[in-house]
């Protein structure tokens, strides 16, 4: 099977349990491999066949900006969630990477894999 990538996604967001990041905005970073069968589109040249990934950012961008969750784990679960249910995905690996999270990282975050039917 095919992979649709969208790779360094940014978005800002409220997220975080401590008092400091509940006051600001922190970028995020995403990056989604996602299961799509690309022969139709190769052979019709035509982007209705295709997983739109443009169409699949802004729906991320307009659903993180506005979240307020405490972990990224929830968000990261929400988000493919989404994808799995509203674009034509039989599965999907999303990392949610929180930059500077931690002195001496660069990100922590998660790596979530899931498909349709669990």
């Amino acid at each position: 099977m095919d992979h649709v990538f969208i790779e360094g996604l940014e978005i800002e967001a409220l997220i975080g349990i401590y008092d400091w990041e509940r006051r600001i905005r922190q970028p995020l970073v995403f990056d989604l491999e996602m299961r799509f069968d690309n022969r139709v589109p190769a052979a019709t040249d035509d982007i209705a066949d295709t997983l739109n990934y443009k169409a699949v950012s802004k729906r991320l961008v307009e659903y993180v900006s506005q979240s307020d969750f405490g972990l990224v784990e929830t968000l990261a679960e929400r988000c493919a969630e989404i994808v799995l249910r509203e674009f034509d995905v039989d599965s999907l690996r999303l990392k949610l990477s929180k930059p500077g999270a931690v002195r001496g990282a660069r990100a922590v975050g998660v790596v979530i894999e899931r498909s349709r039917g669990g």
